[in-house]
């Protein structure tokens, strides 16, 4: 059970140890009690995350011996926070959080694919104007509600009917683990049971997951190639070559390449950790063709009018190649991701270097993708035979 220091009650019956007491008051940033052995009032310690040094700072506020036993946690809470801040800012103070759609353009300053989603289904949604210190468990039920009912697009036509999809649960769960990750970063979770337990209405829908079955071999990713339009041809081309989510490489831009080395920098990204992979030579020669005459800020992967690919742009000339190839209907950006994690498994790649490769967690891959490395393991003991 979570710590509550604002008990003053509690507070007194605390045991008096080294290591104080800690309270979580939102990612990143705890409150923590050391109660007196020679029955003082105790001291307050704050402790902040630093992201730049990858370690935890912690500062001493003293007993706030003035103040009465049920003032005493909110001074040290106030004061904790705004260490969180300064550090987190580069001590700056930031600027003030206050309803949700401010706690989601913070998070997603530096997270391109979290922005997006929110710009689909949080900043144009009665959630965004909700205070933060006024969000219920029920303004997050309503709002996951009215994302579930919301079908998903499946192509945009400029003429006729746009056809559309009931959202999968595997899709609900990834547009509502940014939110839960943008809220975790200035709320701490609501006590159980209760009004105030805003994540509980962001728990994930359980099994929703399955294995990706849909997949395109080298010569059906060739043929994808030679059907696409001649604009789109380099993108789906490296989404071939790259284990890439889509999103991540349509945000590469010039100077994340450095092609005497052969070297491709992923700075934006869902994990939002940049990451360093080296590239192949055919990967190498592609990424070059794309830097001609293009400025270091520009992107890599530019359309005809200037601009970076992105969900909506990407989508029709992908689906006009599957028609035209005669390839499974439903292939789409990320079953290329898809069949090119699996054709590393299925070669005996490590699972853990094809996570950093791929940006993504060795566990994921070991549930989506485990079977094959099992199914290659099954081999490579066949070869033991006598």
């Amino acid at each position: 059970m979570a710590l509550d220091l604002s008990k003053v009650g509690l507070r007194e019956r605390l045991k008096a140890q080294r290591e104080p007491h800690w309270q979580r008051l939102r990612t990143g940033c705890f409150l923590g009690f050391r109660p007196s052995k020679r029955g003082g009032k105790g001291t307050w310690i704050a402790r902040a995350y630093d992201e730049d040094s990858g370690k935890y700072r912690v500062k001493s506020l003293g007993d706030f011996g003035t103040l009465a036993g049920n003032q005493m946690f909110a001074a040290a809470k106030k004061e904790a926070e705004t260490l969180a801040e300064l550090i987190e800012a580069g001590g700056e103070i930031r600027a003030k959080l206050e309803t949700v759609a401010d706690a989601c353009r913070a998070y997603a300053a530096s997270r391109t694919e979290a922005d997006e989603r929110f710009g689909r289904y949080v900043y144009s949604d009665p959630i965004a104007k909700v205070k933060l210190d006024k969000l219920r468990r029920r303004h997050v039920k309503e709002w996951r509600e009215r994302l579930e009912a919301r079908p998903s697009l499946v192509s945009r036509r400029k003429e006729g009917e746009r056809r559309v999809r009931v959202r999968a649960p595997s899709t609900v769960n990834r547009d509502m683990a940014v939110l839960r990750a943008a809220l975790a970063k200035v709320l701490s979770p609501g006590a159980p049971n209760s009004e105030a337990a805003w994540q509980e209405a962001l728990k994930s829908i359980p099994n929703a997951n399955g294995r990706r079955t849909l997949y395109l071999d080298r010569s059906q990713r060739r043929k994808l190639v030679e059907n696409i339009d001649a604009e789109a041809a380099p993108f789906v081309r490296a989404l071939c070559l790259l284990p890439l989510r889509p999103g991540a490489l349509a945000a590469l831009t010039v100077g994340d390449f450095d092609k005497r080395t052969a070297e491709l920098t992923i700075g934006k990204d869902k994990t939002g950790k940049p990451r360093r992979i080296q590239l192949p030579s055919d990967a190498k020669k592609l990424l070059t063709a794309q830097m001609t005459d293009k400025l270091p800020t520009a992107p890599l992967f530019m359309r005809k009018n200037g601009l970076p690919w992105n969900k909506d742009s990407w989508k029709l000339p992908i689906a006009k190649a599957v028609m035209s190839a005669d390839l499974p209907i439903g292939a789409t950006a990320y079953t290329l991701r898809h069949s090119t994690i699996t054709d590393l498994v299925s070669a005996g790649l490590p699972l853990l270097t094809i996570a950093q490769i791929s940006g993504t967690s060795a566990e994921m891959i070991e549930r989506h993708y485990g079977h094959l490395a099992s199914d290659a393991a099954t081999k490579a003991l066949e070869g033991l035979s006598l």
